[in-house]
């Protein structure tokens, strides 16, 4: 109801105001061989974000969906940013092997603002991501503060925190104290960084003179359909050096259901190599739950409670407390793996999170699941100044226990999206 509602809201404030220059789009979406349900949906249009300000999306049927024009994501980031743009929707449903037609009217009026997604900074702490008045995601971005070591132990490194679909509070892990401070949040790094002549440096733990810093806000971008930003941050190394930059993107789709992020990063260097190592537990890309999940499993761990946390794979349903790692001695372990999910319990509520690898990231993925609450992979690669590293994620959130059948659907949406065409 609420979304029907949002959409005949953006239908009424996106109509081009007298004078604007508009163009019209026909779009034809085709499922492919997977069922499309609550498909966030992107549409390259030759425009720049100065020509395409206002969108009304139409079907055949005269249906308006919300529609959100962005500047090009990270990813596309290659394309001539100045002449092209993005159109995102959400594509309610649609079979396999059937195709939907859409009427996209562009103009370069100033949008009223609409409902939905917008941005709140608190200055040098946090930025925080709303749906409305709901609590959706936390970029904390604290300076670095070596006045003592809790100061810089509590501000080492940036993250990112996630709320529950409801947005009644976080079910991340936001250190520095607890079981295991330095897994936190929705995170990214790599504890065995080597580069220059014998230089060492751990972006994970953020030992000695490493740390991962807030350099600035690149883009940020709120809407019906979506919220997203874009910041730079910087790996330092030994003697506090930035070796290597970050452009690190999230964004959140507006999806029934649940909470739906999709995590992107560019990492580039001006050294000669940078060699990113580790180990299932502390490299790559990781989601780790609040620490009242890992506070239970100490009790697991003493015998003084059962299990909760499942980890939900592919070939099925794993028993609470067992868990899945790749080991580092024995080279054994689950490898490449399309997606991986845990269930955990927060405040007496079971919440899922689905964790969606792409194949286009680096190989072997060597994942890793802890019954404490976080679940994430890693690789290792070889960055050059021609070589930069880009890697793209989904974490798919949601309360109860997923299936299967609904993280395989979520990953197949995500690695065979939809076919679009545009005339």
């Amino acid at each position: 109801m609420k979304a029907t509602l949002l959409a005949a809201v953006a239908a009424l404030l996106l109509v081009p105001r007298a004078g604007a220059a508009e163009k019209t789009f026909e779009i034809t979406v085709a499922a492919g061989k997977v069922d499309r349900h609550n498909s966030p949906t992107t549409v390259l249009l030759p425009l720049s974000t100065e020509q395409a300000k206002t969108v009304t999306l139409q079907s055949d049927d005269g249906k308006v969906l919300l529609a959100q024009i962005t500047e090009l994501g990270i990813m596309r980031r290659d394309a001539d940013a100045a002449k092209e743009c993005e159109l995102h929707f959400i594509l309610p449903n649609l079979k396999a092997g059937a195709s939907l037609n859409l009427t996209a009217a562009v103009s370069d009026a100033k949008p009223e603002k609409p409902a939905g997604f917008h941005w709140k900074d608190t200055k040098g702490e946090h930025m925080d991501l709303l749906f409305d008045d709901r609590p959706v995601l936390s970029y904390m971005y604290h300076t670095l503060d070596e006045s003592t070591k809790e100061r810089r132990e509590a501000t080492f490194k940036v993250f990112h925190h996630l709320y529950d679909p409801a947005g009644k509070r976080l079910v991340t892990n936001g250190g520095p104290t607890g079981v295991y401070p330095h897994h936190r949040g929705i995170f990214y790094g790599f504890n065995k960084v080597s580069y220059g002549d014998g230089k060492k440096a751990d972006t994970w733990h953020c030992t000695g003179d490493a740390s991962q810093t807030h350099e600035k806000l690149v883009y940020s971008e709120a809407g019906s359909v979506l919220g997203r930003h874009r910041v730079l941050i910087a790996w330092h190394g030994v003697g506090k050096e930035v070796f290597a930059t970050e452009e690190r993107e999230l964004t959140v789709y507006h999806v029934q259901g649940g909470q739906l992020v999709e995590f992107a990063s560019v990492l580039k260097t001006s050294k000669a190599t940078v060699k990113l190592d580790g180990d299932p537990q502390h490299a790559g890309f990781h989601f780790r739950s609040a620490d009242e999940v890992a506070q239970h499993d100490a009790k697991v761990q003493k015998k003084e409670a059962d299990p909760e946390t499942i980890f939900i794979r592919p070939d099925g349903v794993g028993k609470p407390g067992d868990t899945r790692n790749w080991d580092p001695k024995t080279k054994e372990g689950p490898t490449n793996l399309p997606w991986n999910a845990m269930s955990f319990v927060l405040g007496g509520q079971r919440y899922s999170v689905a964790y969606l690898d792409k194949p286009t990231n680096p190989k072997e993925a060597r994942f890793s699941e802890r019954a404490y609450g976080r679940i994430g992979s890693y690789f290792e690669y070889e960055l050059t100044e021609e070589k930069p590293l880009r890697v793209n994620y989904r974490l798919w959130l949601q309360e109860k226990e997923i299936a299967v059948d609904a993280a395989k659907a979520l990953d197949e949406d995500f690695v065979q999206p939809v076919k679009i065409s545009v005339k």
